[in-house]
């Protein structure tokens, strides 16, 4: 299985509340430079957190690697949920190649917990950072990291 985790890209410093802030013209370029990333991955689902800023990143994927399907939400994907949460959810899914699009700390811990079986571990997510590892199972500590990019390591 591979999980894809990509942290939103740039998003505006206020809005009415955290989760209406919405991605801003850098953000949605962040984005565009490591979809391509994705390019000619046959993802099976894309799962995204229910913010703004979240769905817009997904939204920027999908249509920037030509992704056929709609966008799921995740309530489970945002900042401060618990990545142990996130992995029981991920152990009853079918998916063997997902993107889930979300939000620091989240994704930090997550992959620290999939790859070193806690989550302290440091795993630098910049806006728009994109992880990928691959792991028999979603559980802590077996997974490989096999990717991780920032969009300023990318061409513009």
């Amino acid at each position: 299985m591979k999980i894809w985790i990509l942290r939103h890209g740039q998003a505006e410093p206020m809005a009415a509340s955290d989760p209406e802030r919405a991605l801003t013209l850098r953000g949605r370029e962040e984005v565009r430079r490591v979809a391509h990333l994705l390019a000619g991955e046959s993802l099976d689902t894309i799962l995204a957190s229910p913010y703004v800023r979240a769905q817009q990143t997904a939204e920027q994927v999908c249509h920037e690697i030509s992704y056929p399907r709609a966008i799921a939400t995740a309530a489970w994907l945002t900042p401060d949920d618990d990545p142990r949460q996130a992995l029981d959810f991920l152990a009853e899914r079918a998916e063997r190649n997902l993107l889930l699009v979300s939000h620091q700390p989240l994704v930090s811990q997550l992959i620290s917990l999939l790859v070193d079986g806690h989550r302290s571990g440091h795993y630098p997510m910049p806006t728009a950072g994109l992880a990928c590892i691959e792991t028999d199972f979603p559980a802590a500590g077996i997974g490989r990291l096999l990717m991780l990019k920032s969009p300023g390591e990318l061409p513009a």
